[in-house]
């Protein structure tokens, strides 16, 4: 079974007229997940994480500065591209309580896997920085969650979206049960990602070219992410599902297909297959042209589905 984790008040989360990380971008989840191919999809409502799941991977000062600058009306800027507004505290505890959740269910075995549709997205939220539209880092938290709560001991982040996940790479950086494996355009925002950024041997970075599409990302899983898995060996897969990679997506200039998200969904299935348990958890983070993320969404949560 494959359950799914959303909640309204991830659309509560306002950004202001023209920001790309925009509610909308949860009507265009649901949309997706609304035919008939979905109807077996276990909906569950996301709880409310708790500070303390959060203080794992943030420190308490983080914490504090982003209670303390979400407004209680209207919109402040934590930067120049990272926006909070009156819900936004609690759709990010939601966001890190749907991702926690989403372990527990797939190691106590009540889903075989779970798709998390959050926002705001995590994977730019350093220890001790918000930034990049992100507030925590969810998909760090779960895996955290994994390790202090479970027991696991080693986990994979398979990250694909098109920008690099610098707040995932610093919060596990000198971590070797943490694998963080990252395909992203290179140059491109935050400016992390190189090769030689390699942590305490456990960061892989796969750096693509604008322009580069369906050959260049699958031939980096089949030769890079895929390789790298296995000689890991994770407990547990997460991914940090990113759509704007998509050929559509207006941020960046990589050319993926729907296709190729559904193809790389199974490639990372089986490694939860083959060594762990089929424990895997995928958390939402980019992708803002909503057609391009409905069908996206659509063909990962399939796959997902099939198994």
């Amino acid at each position: 079974m494959t359950r799914l984790y959303h909640h309204p008040i991830f659309a509560e989360h306002l950004t202001g007229p023209g920001h790309p990380e925009r509610p909308e971008r949860m009507a265009a989840v649901a949309a997706a997940l609304e035919a008939e191919a979905f109807q077996n999809l276990d909906r569950v409502l996301a709880p409310e994480g708790s500070v303390e799941a959060v203080y794992r991977c943030h420190s308490v000062d983080h914490v504090r500065k982003i209670a303390r600058a979400t407004p209680a009306e209207g919109m402040t800027r934590i930067d120049g591209d990272t926006v909070v507004s009156p819900k936004s505290f609690s759709a990010a505890l939601h966001a890190v309580g749907a991702a926690c959740a989403a372990v527990d269910d797939v190691v106590l075995g009540e889903a075989r896997n779970v798709f998390v549709a959050a926002r705001p997205p995590g994977h730019h939220a350093e220890r001790e920085t918000a930034m990049g539209f992100c507030l925590f880092n969810q998909a760090a938290v779960a895996a955290r969650h994994a390790q202090v709560v479970h027991g696991l001991e080693k986990v994979a982040i398979v990250d694909w979206d098109v920008h690099h996940g610098n707040g995932t790479q610093d919060i596990f950086w000198s971590d070797p049960s943490v694998m963080y494996v990252s395909t992203h355009q290179a140059p491109l925002y935050p400016g992390t990602g190189a090769e030689a950024e390699t942590g305490a041997g456990n960061i892989v970075n796969i750096p693509l070219s604008e322009g580069d599409g369906t050959d260049e990302f699958r031939a980096a899983f089949a030769e890079r992410v895929l390789p790298a898995l296995i000689r890991f060996r994770p407990d547990l897969v997460i991914i940090s599902a990113g759509f704007d990679a998509h050929h559509r997506d207006p941020l960046a200039g990589l050319n993926l297909i729907e296709a190729d998200f559904d193809w790389a969904t199974g490639k990372l299935l089986d490694i939860a297959s083959r060594f762990s348990g089929n424990r895997l958890v995928s958390v939402l983070e980019g992708g803002y042209d909503l057609v391009g993320l409905e069908r996206s969404v659509a063909a990962h949560v399939q796959r997902l589905m099939v198994g």
